[in-house]
This record gives C-alpha cells, structure tokens and sequence, in this order.
C-alpha cells in the first residue's frame, strides 16, 4: 500500500491502480512470491476422491520472484542474471530495456529508427528473447536439439518464436547463439554441464536460427498471405494453420499472434484436433521403439550391442570429442546409432572408422561390467548417453583391460568406458567383422550410422 493521498485526498495507489484492486489483481500493483498448495487428495480412476497416504504442504515460490521481491522490483527480468544478453540485445538494435522514448513511442538509436512500438512492447518483446534463448540453452545441455519431434520439437518452438520476436527489434541475423553463450557463462560455475556443451548447443541455435529464417523468406510471404485473404471472415483455415506448423515448422504461437495482429482468429480447437490425429498416426509408427535401444537378446544383438561400444569410441578418435551418443535401436539385422555432428562423414572417415573398430575386435579384448557410484563411473570418464539421467548406483562395461581407478596403473589403457545395462559378449573377438552401411543426417547437428557385422 503507498499508504499517501493526492491534493484532493485520494489515495494514491486508487489514482494508479483503480479503487476495487485487490491482490488478485493484474494490475500491476501486486506481485505474488509464492503460495501454499496443499496436497491432500489424489482422484482416482472412477473419478472419486482419497487421501494421500502422506500429505504435503508446498511453499510454491519461485527462486526469481523471490529475488526481485528481495531486490524491490517487479520484474525479474532486472535480476543481473539476465544483464549481459540485454546489454547484447541492446548492442544488436540500439534500443535499451528500459527505454520510455517520446510520447510512449521508442524513437532511438540510429537514424530514422522507428519501431514504432510503445515501451511496454518493446520490453515484452525483450522478455520472450530473454526467456526463450535461457530455457533452450538448458534444455540443450540435458540433450534435447531441435527437432521435429519429442522434446527436440518443444526446443525448435522456443528458438524459432524467439528469431521471430528479435526481427522486432530489426537485429541482424544470428545473434543468438551469442545470447545463448552469454547464459552459458553466467550459469556454466553452478551448472557445469552447460559449458561442456557450449560447442553443441552454440552451433545448434546458430543452425536453427538460419534455418528458420530461410523457411521464413520462402514460406512467409505464403503465411502473410492466406492471413490477409482470412481477413474478410476473421477466421484462418485450421488445415492451413495445421500445413504450416508441421510442414514448415512455424511454432504455432507465431501463427496465433501474426494472425491476431490482423484481427484474425486462428481456430485453434480444429487445430488441436488435426493434430491429435497426425500424432496418433505418429505414435503408431514408433510403437517398435526398444527398451534400452534393443529388441531382444540375441546373440546377434548382443554382438551388435558391443560393437556399438567400440563404434562410439572409434568416431571419437576420428572426429574429435565433440561427438556424443545421441540414441541408438539395435536388432538382429543391424544397428543404428545417432550422434552430435555436424559435418556430413568423408568416405575416408568412415574407412578409418571401420578400420579401428575391426582392429579392436582382432585384438580379442575383455569385455568387463562394473558395478559403482555414478560420480566414480563420470571420474572415470565413463561415457553415457547426451541428456540421459542416471541412478546413484550404474552398471558401467569397459573394453579392454580391467576397469580400474585413476591411481591404478592400468588406468587409462582402457579402449572404452560407458554406462551400460548390457547384455555384451564376453571378447570383442566374438563380435566378428564390422561394417558400415550407411552415414545419414537426422536433423541439425545429428549424424546416424547403420552398421552391422558378420
């Protein structure tokens, strides 16, 4: 409460924020740090209600909210967190954060800027860059790139809206895959796994960031154009929403706001339904998808399994440490693993690929499963899959002599170390010859080998 009065004795927060505020109320006056969420009751299948066998109270307050409350201000966004990418933001479009401009228009920078935009606008538009680029860059580094599917696709929408939103304030090109190092350099002390993948996720925003914005030179006018002709019945076709999404990749959230921007509605019920629809097709086709990446237990599957091992291995001594697991779907017939790259593999790669893997198998190395604490598996450099989370305790497999640990002579001559469930032969040499069949791009900056042995 501002707890003083104007000259006609009207309090001031009624002059600001209207008589009947309440602290329900959006207007601005009221910041809610946290509320309490009693957890009591779960429902059951018949839809009937029964209580929690332990009943919890949650304090439900957000770490920056609390922060900007300890800070007297409102806006998280002012948190110092976010001050070097909007000292970056403001680098690239000559406008600051804070800017109020003329007549509540923003008018700076060089000259002839316009962006015609209030203040408000302008901070709203830095808020979703700000927001996007941050929650893509950790998403990243616990191994979800963009994609079309999965959790990869949810990355894409948040990288592609953010693009979108930075034309707004007319930056060039590529700016940001800057923002999303800048992040990496303000957590990377507390999350470290954010500047292991700084290469990863730095080419992947630069890469969607092209990418969208060829889609958007060549499929944006086509946009532009159904909205303006949906203009007379205020309504987009949802078949044209549902084309552009899954085809082109607009996050529908753009579609939505350059749509209403017209006074165009997108009628998002049909939408959703249209979608439900392709996604059922879609979860159809990968109902085959094999726990653990294996469909059985086959000796040939087994020996596939271990060759897997040594291919990892290989491609990282041919390509550098920058290639990591990124999923893997081994049978009978063959395996198939997907790796961080982002170069198409040169036929004489791919040879020398071949060659280390079938020297290890003639070399008729042990194959060793372990049993230990996660962090002394990652001490150990034990490799694991990009993103995948791991139990304190992990079986790990190595190949090569006996896993040992770091004061241990032996330590080091170890071809390979990586979490692994199993199964596995026993020697690579059980394994046989080793071929490359195939070496494909999945999506940006993922590779896929298919391979098998005789």
């Amino acid at each position: 409460d501002f707890g003083e009065f104007d000259a006609d004795g009207k309090p001031y927060h009624e002059e600001r924020f209207g008589k009947f505020c309440h602290p329900n109320c959006d207007c601005g006056r009221f910041m809610e740090i946290g509320n309490s969420v009693f957890m009591e009751y779960r429902k059951t299948e018949q839809g009937t209600f029964e209580k929690l066998p332990q009943r919890n109270v949650d304090f439900g307050g957000g770490l920056e909210r609390i922060t900007a409350a300890a800070n007297n201000d409102a806006d998280i966004f002012n948190a110092d967190v976010f001050e070097k990418v909007k000292e970056k933001i403001s680098a690239l479009c000559h406008v600051r954060y804070e800017e109020e401009g003329h007549n509540g228009i923003v008018v700076v920078g060089r000259a002839g800027d316009n962006y015609g935009m209030g203040a408000e606008d302008m901070r709203r538009i830095y808020r979703v860059i700000l927001d996007h680029v941050r929650a893509a860059t950790f998403l990243m580094s616990d191994g979800a790139l963009p994609s079309k599917s999965d959790r990869g696709y949810l990355v894409r929408r948040l990288l592609r809206r953010a693009v979108r939103f930075s034309d707004h304030l007319k930056m060039s090109g590529g700016g940001l895959s800057q923002f999303a190092e800048l992040f990496i350099d303000v957590y990377k002390n507390i999350y470290p796994n954010l500047e292991e993948s700084r290469t990863i996720i730095s080419s992947a925003v630069a890469r969607e960031e092209s990418d969208f914005r060829k889609v958007l030179k060549r499929e944006g006018p086509k946009l532009s154009n159904y909205i303006q002709e949906a203009v007379f019945k205020k309504e987009l076709d949802a078949a044209v929403v549902f084309r552009f999404v899954t085809t082109y990749g607009f996050p529908v959230e753009l579609i939505v706001e350059e749509a209403a921007s017209r006074g165009v509605k997108v009628p998002v019920q049909e939408y959703e339904e249209l979608m439900r629809k392709h996604q059922d097709i879609s979860r159809a086709g990968i109902s085959q998808k094999f726990a653990g990446g294996l469909a059985d237990h086959s000796e040939k599957t087994t020996r596939l399994h271990t060759a897997h091992h040594l291919l990892l291995k290989a491609l990282q001594i041919v390509l550098g440490s920058v290639v990591k697991q990124r999923g893997s779907n081994i049978t009978s017939e063959r395996l198939r693993m997907d790796f961080s790259y982002d170069k198409k593999m040169t036929d004489e790669q791919k040879q020398e690929v071949e060659k280390i893997v079938n020297e290890k198998i003639a070399e008729d190395l042990p194959v060793i499963r372990s049993e230990m604490a996660r962090e002394e598996a990652e001490k150990l450099g034990a490799e694991h899959e990009f993103g995948q989370k791991y139990p304190e305790r992990v079986s790990v497999y190595s190949v090569g002599p006996k896993l040992a640990t770091q004061s241990d002579p032996q330590f080091g001559k170890t071809y390979s170390i990586e979490f692994c469930g199993g199964p596995h032969v026993t020697h690579t040499g059980e394994i046989g010859k080793f071929k490359i069949l195939k070496e494909e791009s999945v999506s940006a900056g993922i590779r896929r080998i298919r391979a098998d042995v005789s």
